[in-house]
């Protein structure tokens, strides 16, 4: 019998088995933890680490705990839903393939400057929304764009699936990544946006200009005429502006606001009917096609919630702070730079198992943030290194089903796809490995 690669709920079904298989094994601990008044959060104090009574979790309480972990990560599970279903009603409008079309058109003579922009386009929806899944439904579009400006498929899901990915895990506003990972961590949500920016600029710029210069066609060399599109639709342009205005009003009332998950739910809900409205989809065309959105993203939202599960297993246990002594311990007398990239590498081989960001960084942030504090690093570098380590890794890990789906709708073999890529993936390492080290002192 061929052996396959384990379902990631498989994978994050026996995350939950081993976790309440350690709190057997492992001894039962905690630290003492002090109100930090500057701060106002909880940090473990220095050296007051103690082992407690053993208290391992039943067979029974494990399987308790996972809706108990879907329940408790409900506020996200609904933001990915509902952000996920409202991209779904705008794609169903022909909003983004419209947009897209009408980019050919205009850069027919200008190929390397449409390319850039649509590289800019994709990686900045990456950074505000942690684009990905979104982009299977425009392979078709964006497979028609790099045939007709001379580029490869490969080039044409570099430009797009790359660059969004590029924007999500360097990027300051990611809701599925850097927002979860600093709310768990208690850090202040888009705190460190500017040095973020930097290297954002600095990746996705590296990036499109490889794939500008390594991505032509050499069977294609005279580019296909693009034909005059019909002109941008009024409901199309007005669609476009809204997801633009979506996104502002959000980051502003995260920002000025204190807003949460819900409000980000509730603004993206409200978006999803009126494009959905405006596309001309109908109140019934709406409500379907939103409900086939939750189903894409339904299974996500899940894995979220197995992921919070394991960490309650581990509660459940008082294993965390045992975990966190022993994983103290080797960083205690090393350089603090080896520390963090040492995190950052870690970050990057767990997600292949963990293929959620979602769940990663609620996975792990509980138990990072207090090494941290120990070793005296910020949690924002630790908030770095988990970004850049989950975020650069789903652009070759396997287990990422949206880097399959799109490969495969593309025409793309993963060996391809990993022969043409895994140079500027390397560099992309070396860049956040910079910014993490950095960033242990200037943040």
């Amino acid at each position: 019998m061929k052996l396959s690669f384990p379902h990631p709920m498989i994978i994050m079904l026996a995350f939950v088995g081993l976790a309440t298989i350690l709190t057997y094994i492992i001894p039962a601990g905690s630290f003492d933890r002090i109100l930090d008044e500057g701060t106002d959060r909880e940090i473990v104090v220095e050296g007051s680490f103690k082992y407690v009574e053993k208290s391992p979790v039943s067979i029974g309480k494990a399987f308790l705990n996972v809706p108990e972990g879907i329940i408790e990560g409900a506020e996200v599970v609904v933001l990915i839903l509902i952000i996920g279903g409202a991209f779904y009603v705008v794609d169903k409008t022909g909003a983004f393939q419209a947009g897209l079309e009408s980019l050919i058109f205009r850069f027919d003579k200008a190929k390397a400057g449409l390319l850039a922009i649509v590289g800019v386009l994709f990686g900045t929806a990456g950074a505000l929304n942690g684009l990905q899944e979104e982009i299977i439904a425009m392979v078709p579009v964006l497979m028609i764009l790099t045939k007709r400006i001379g580029y490869t498929k490969i080039a044409g899901v570099a430009i797009s699936l790359g660059a969004a990915l590029i924007g999500g895990s360097f990027g300051p506003s990611n809701p599925f990544s850097v927002i979860i990972a600093q709310k768990v961590a208690e850090v202040p949500v888009f705190s460190g946006g500017m040095y973020r920016m930097v290297f954002l600029n600095l990746a996705l710029s590296f990036w499109i200009i490889y794939i500008i210069r390594t991505g032509k066609d050499q069977n294609n060399l005279e580019p296909i005429k693009s034909d005059k599109p019909a002109k941008l639709s009024n409901s199309h342009s007005i669609i476009l502006l809204l997801v633009a205005l979506t996104f502002t009003v959000m980051i502003y009332g995260l920002t000025n606001w204190e807003w949460d998950y819900n409000e980000m739910s509730a603004i993206f809900f409200a978006m999803g009917l009126a494009a959905g409205i405006i596309g001309k989809l109908g109140i019934n065309g709406t409500a379907r096609a939103y409900s086939e959105g939750f189903a894409e993203l339904v299974f996500a939202g899940i894995i979220v919630g197995l992921a919070r599960s394991i960490y309650l297993v581990l509660q459940e246990g008082q294993i965390i702070d045992t975990v966190i002594y022993g994983l103290f311990n080797p960083l205690e007398n090393l350089p603090l730079a080896l520390s963090a990239f040492g995190m950052m590498l870690a970050q990057a081989i767990l997600h292949i198992p963990v293929p959620s960001t979602s769940g990663q960084a609620v996975l792990t942030m509980p138990l990072l943030t207090p090494i941290a504090d120990l070793i005296g690093i910020s949690r924002q570098v630790v908030v770095l290194a988990y970004q850049y380590g989950a975020g650069i890794m789903d652009m070759v890990t396997p287990s990422n089903g949206g880097l399959m789906a799109i490969l495969a709708a593309a025409g793309i073999s993963y060996k391809e796809w990993i022969q043409y890529a895994w140079k500027p993936i390397l560099v992309l390492f070396i860049i956040a490995s910079t910014s993490v080290i950095l960033g242990i002192y200037l943040l």
